[in-house]
């Protein structure tokens, strides 16, 4: 076998395995990318939620984390639960745009059951159920719709 013949024999080897094998590596480097990109994402978000709770915790006279209504808030305290609440529905908000979609995957569904969770928890609360059509004008549509669907379906505390 001359050096030619080699050489042809090895492009050809070349072309039918090392090209369709860089593919497949190429594809599964994407692939592997984008899941790490939607985790962070989720990371992300979930430290903005942590946040948020802090922020909560940091105004015990509102009863934030309690399952019924506060009863009997002065003005301040009214003023100080609508901008706490309209943080945690900006919060909602990017979650469901960054991570909601139709046909998600398994592991795409596992994050936002999360964040539904989260949504119906405060949606069990009379008042920010009460305080949802302020809070949602100037938002997206389509979230919208999604939270006031969550909020008619979860029973109230």
């Amino acid at each position: 076998m001359s050096a030619l013949e080699t050489w042809e024999l090895l492009s050809y080897v070349v072309t039918v395995v090392g090209l369709p094998l860089a593919i497949a590596v190429f594809i599964f480097e994407q692939r592997k990318e984008r899941d790490n990109e939607e985790e962070g994402v989720y990371q992300l978000l979930s430290d903005n939620y942590q946040e948020f709770l802090k922020i909560a915790l940091e105004h015990p006279d509102l009863r934030l984390f309690a399952s019924e209504e506060t009863p009997a808030l002065s003005e301040e305290q009214s003023e100080r639960m609508f901008i706490i609440f309209s943080m945690l529905i900006s919060l909602f908000e990017r979650a469901y745009l960054l991570l909601y979609e139709d046909n998600m995957k398994e592991k795409q569904l596992r994050r936002w059951r999360s964040w539904e969770d989260y949504m119906g928890e405060w949606c069990n609360r009379a008042d920010f159920r009460a305080s949802l059509p302020a809070l949602l004008r100037g938002e997206d549509p389509e979230f919208a719709t999604y939270i006031q669907k969550l909020a008619a379906s979860t029973p109230v505390a």
